[in-house]
């Protein structure tokens, strides 16, 4: 039987219309002006006649960069910033199951500091591991100025959430992520994370990595002990990551993915978990350079 060109399954429905309300939400920090922003992106796609409808190979992507487009002209409206906040004072309004779960309001904050170019770069191209060059037509900037954006919003937020550490207590933290991670003791992981740990993990769209950041402890635990699990030739190394002690993980002698960790007193507070086989290759054609400890002990033969 013939089906209407804009058939689709209920749950691919659904999980579009959960997507795209994460777009907004990440963008805009507020669920009920996401529900609007939603809202305007299905009348631009019904306003379309059937033949442009039909010439769209990617529907969702064309719904994503539309509502990123959305989202953007609204962060930029003079004194949005200012006056914007949290719907009812608890962060993304009543998503529940939502945004809500996943992000912590000092992050939200934090995004909120960012300028609108920045936070879409950042959101579009971190968060949901858009397309460079459909990063770069929401924004209205190049690839490279996009990914110098997202490299700034990067920095920001480092910097906003991680309180001055010294060295050594920095790479005691550093030291004991490492130990859990190779022992894969969960418990002790979590407790190393704090509650509101955000981790990021860039894949670029080059592997199968996490589409989207993890937050809180036990859940951040959990994806770290499951991207390191215990496989034949892979180690875990201690070395240097953004001028800071971070973690190198090689697998058959190729460095596999770049950890750093931003640490605040005692626990960390953000983890960014490098994939992108693009981003690695200087790491492997340069090579690692020797382990901060002196000693490149593999963990995991």
């Amino acid at each position: 039987m013939d089906q209407p060109g804009d058939a689709v399954p209920i749950a691919e429905l659904l999980d579009e219309r959960r997507h795209l309300m994460d777009v907004a939400c990440w963008m805009l920090g507020r669920g009920r002006e996401a529900e609007d922003v939603v809202a305007e992106t299905y009348r631009r796609w019904y306003a379309l006649s059937e033949p442009e409808r039909t010439r769209i190979t990617d529907p969702r992507s064309w719904l994503s960069k539309t509502a990123g487009t959305i989202c953007l002209a609204r962060l930029a409206l003079p004194g949005r910033r200012h006056t914007d906040g949290p719907a009812n004072g608890r962060g993304p309004a009543g998503l529940q199951g939502g945004l809500e779960d996943e992000v912590s309001q000092v992050l939200l904050d934090a995004l909120d500091t960012l300028s609108p170019a920045e936070r879409a770069a950042f959101v579009l191209n971190d968060v949901f591991g858009m397309a460079p060059s459909n990063v770069s037509d929401v924004v209205g900037q190049s690839e490279r100025e996009c990914a110098e954006l997202a490299e700034r919003a990067r920095h920001s937020l480092r910097a906003r959430r991680a309180r001055p550490t010294p060295v050594w207590q920095h790479d005691l933290v550093v030291h004991a992520v490492r130990e859990a991670c190779t022992l894969e003791d969960g418990a002790r992981l979590a407790s190393l994370l704090a509650s509101d740990v955000t981790a990021f993990y860039d894949g670029g769209g080059k592997v199968r990595a996490l589409a989207r950041p993890v937050h809180g402890d036990r859940q951040v635990a959990g994806s770290l002990l499951t991207l390191l699990a215990r496989r034949p030739h892979t180690s875990i190394h201690l070395h240097s990551v953004n001028g800071r002690t971070g973690l190198l993980v090689h697998y058959d002698g190729q460095v596999a993915a770049v950890i750093s960790l931003d640490i605040a007193g005692p626990q960390v507070v953000q983890v960014w978990v490098v994939l992108n086989p693009d981003k690695l290759r200087l790491w492997n054609r340069t090579g690692p350079g020797p382990d901060v400890t002196g000693a490149q002990d593999d963990v995991r033969k």
